[in-house]
């Protein structure tokens, strides 16, 4: 190991910028595939920041499969680093341009896990498709924001449509996804028409995947994600000068 680590100073959150020397590190090849990394306390004293800076920029490592941990040894570089992971720096996701971005990336997953639900559902997954469609209605009309319950509704699709790899993918993008939702739901929590296109669009899909018509829910899934994109550009200026623009905060890692 040849290394040159030294304090991380700036407004940038600190365990980021450790995590993103860590990986410099592993990337350019000075910590190889199954070398250890220096012990808490040695990144402790090398970066001069606090323990829980460290662990914070290990888990965020590990989370991206860069190291791993061996119990009662110490944390190495994962056998597989020089793979380079599926990764999205969540600050691209904190404006309205970002959010409708977002949702093109749903249009085009979603529309995929609908067509897919409606060729390969079974009895069980169109039980469970209605009983999260009936959560997501139960909710709205309990005042609550559907933001879970929406979530839900649309893994279920995902399961649904039978592909662990295309679970696996919006399991990965579950943040933006649930970031967006949040987003596009406080939208349309503003105005009743919203609510009741979103509510008639959400009832259409199901349809069509019960049905077994793939074509149809795979329409209908592009036109809904369409309608989100069409109603967050209707947005007036107030709702991304407040709510909008703080729930799209979530996305952004804190100093």
């Amino acid at each position: 190991m040849t290394t040159s680590f030294t304090p991380v100073v700036s407004s940038e959150r600190l365990s980021v910028q450790v995590a993103q020397r860590l990986e410099n590190e592993i990337r350019e090849g000075r910590l190889s595939p199954g070398e250890k990394l220096p012990t808490e306390a040695k990144l402790v004293e090398l970066f001069k920041v606090s323990r829980t800076v460290v662990r914070e920029a290990l888990s965020r490592l590990k989370s991206i499969g860069l190291v791993e941990s061996r119990q009662g040894s110490g944390v190495y570089v994962h056998h597989q680093a020089a793979f380079e992971p599926l990764n999205f720096d969540p600050r691209l996701a904190d404006s309205r341009e970002a959010v409708l971005q977002i949702v093109e990336v749903r249009r085009a997953l979603e529309a995929e896990c609908a067509q897919l639900a409606a060729s390969h559902r079974s009895p069980s997954d169109v039980a469970d498709l209605q009983n999260a469609l009936a959560a997501l209605d139960l909710a709205v009309a309990n005042g609550k924001d559907g933001v879970e319950e929406d979530v839900l509704f649309h893994q279920a699709i995902a399961k649904a449509a039978g592909n662990p790899f295309l679970i696996g993918t919006l399991d990965f993008l579950g943040q933006f996804l649930r970031g967006g939702t949040q987003v596009t739901r406080a939208n349309e929590a503003r105005r009743a028409d919203f609510a009741q296109a979103v509510r008639q669009e959400h009832h259409a899909i199901v349809k069509a995947i019960v049905e077994g018509d793939a074509k149809q829910a795979h329409r209908l899934a592009t036109l809904h994600m369409r309608n989100a994109a069409k109603r967050i550009q209707q947005a007036d200026s107030r709702f991304w000068q407040q709510e909008g623009s703080v729930l799209a905060q979530v996305l952004i890692p804190k100093n």
